[in-house]
């Protein structure tokens, strides 16, 4: 089953709990637009290579189409498509004025030299340009693309359109529009959902111990981000493996160790030392194990599919926060489920990245900006407000947390349809 076909499984089983109207459920079932392109390219020797590329624009009720660019080499339509469709979701999950969108290209960008990926990513601007704008569709980074990237489109755009349109993209660098806080704000947004469940739970933080796959933009910041709010951090792992120590780790000394030793696998002796505590071991263990690990809260922050049926019953988590994109399967959320293990969602948990860019979009239009401190305050208000409505549908419904985050969204888009019809 494609990552699109999951997600649609996932959209109708909230739409035969709600009994939505099967007309809203054909719209919310396709896209409303696809694009694929095919991206040329001159390499550094001389050479020409064509990329393949992609746009989706799931829907636009509530507003512009809202999503980031991938560039990852198992790129491919089905997942652009079940990305932009999460986007429309997610966007009304927290009630922002936006809709879903998503973009990619099938490339490794570690690859290519600087020269190659700015070339690709004008040319893929130049292809794309027609469907994108400040009121139309407004990209953001994902997998494999960065502020830089975003700054080369904003501008190659600009060129096209003939003025200055930074609020074309999100996720700029701060000097070329961006905000304060985007570079956190998908983690942070977590970390708030994490605190609410905790808080209505009368889980105790400090008691509370966490086991995060996926150690780079989301999960290391999440990391630093729930040690700061007094969770234990147990183990972590990146693409190559992990470690698990039995005192905890210090998120800024594994940061700075993996730069160093190149994984996170290579660390289990450097935060032995680093600690000095008495009795403390760190033993490697492969992405498999860490899934695996007994802990309260486990953090997903890498791919889609990391938890399948396969590995599914093996799960020893209390509590999965899913920062990532459609880490757990259909068949998987159904057997955690009958295990008693609650998922904070990606729909809901991880929103706190397209919040920001809303906030970027905001600030880009007032050409005001704000501090770090008022992002965060902002960001902190809706993704509770947010917990508050699915957490009151799930139990209105007697229905999981993403289901009831599919009910949630779908319901305010379904009155903007009936509106517009």
């Amino acid at each position: 089953m494609s990552l699109f076909e999951n997600t649609l499984k996932q959209m109708k089983k909230a739409s035969r709990l709600m009994n939505l109207d099967k007309d809203i459920e054909d719209i919310l079932s396709r896209p409303q637009k696809i694009i694929e392109v095919d991206v040329p390219v001159q390499m550094d020797d001389g050479s020409s290579k064509v990329f393949k590329g992609f746009r989706v624009q799931h829907n636009n009720a509530l507003g512009p189409y809202k999503g980031g660019i991938r560039f990852h080499p198992q790129v491919d339509m089905a997942e652009v498509q079940a990305l932009a469709a999460w986007m429309t979701i997610k966007t009304a999950v927290v009630g922002i004025p936006l809709g879903g969108g998503k973009g990619g290209v099938v490339v490794n960008p570690k690859e290519l030299s600087e020269a190659e990926l700015e070339r690709l990513t004008r040319k893929y601007t130049q292809l794309i340009a027609p469907v994108i704008g400040p009121k139309t569709d407004i990209p953001a980074p994902d997998v494999g693309t960065n502020p830089q990237i975003m700054e080369w489109i904003a501008d190659e755009y600009s060129k096209i359109v003939g003025k200055n349109s930074p609020g074309v993209v999100t996720g700029k660098p701060l000097d070329k529009g961006g905000s304060r806080g985007r570079g956190s704000a998908t983690a942070q947004g977590g970390v708030f959902v994490l605190n609410e469940y905790v808080k209505e739970n009368g889980m105790d933080v400090r008691e509370t111990k966490v086991v995060i796959q996926g150690f780079g933009n989301a999960g290391g910041v999440a990391a630093k981000l729930l040690v700061e709010n007094g969770y234990v951090v147990l183990g972590a792992s990146d693409s190559q493996g992990g470690i698990i120590c039995t005192h905890g780790i210090d998120p800024n000394e594994l940061l700075t160790c993996k730069i160093e030793k190149k994984s996170v696998k290579n660390c289990g002796r450097h935060v032995e030392e680093i600690h000095d505590k008495d009795g403390m071991t760190c033993r490697m263990v492969n992405n498999e194990e860490l899934l695996e690990a007994e802990c309260d809260v486990l953090v997903l922050a890498a791919l889609e599919n990391q938890i399948t049926a396969e590995n599914a019953d093996k799960i020893k988590a209390k509590v999965v926060l899913e920062l990532a994109n459609g880490p757990i399967s259909p068949e998987a959320d159904e057997i955690l489920h009958k295990k008693g293990i609650v998922v904070l969602p990606d729909i809901l948990a991880n929103a706190g990245g397209v919040t920001v860019s809303y906030f970027e979009m905001l600030q880009n239009a007032d050409d005001k900006y704000w501090s770090k401190e008022e992002v965060i305050s902002k960001l902190k208000d809706i993704m509770v407000h947010a917990w508050k409505e699915v957490n009151s549908t799930a139990k209105k419904y007697t229905c999981p947390l993403r289901v009831a985050a599919y009910i949630t969204a779908i319901k305010l888009i379904e009155s903007k349809i009936h509106n517009n019809l």
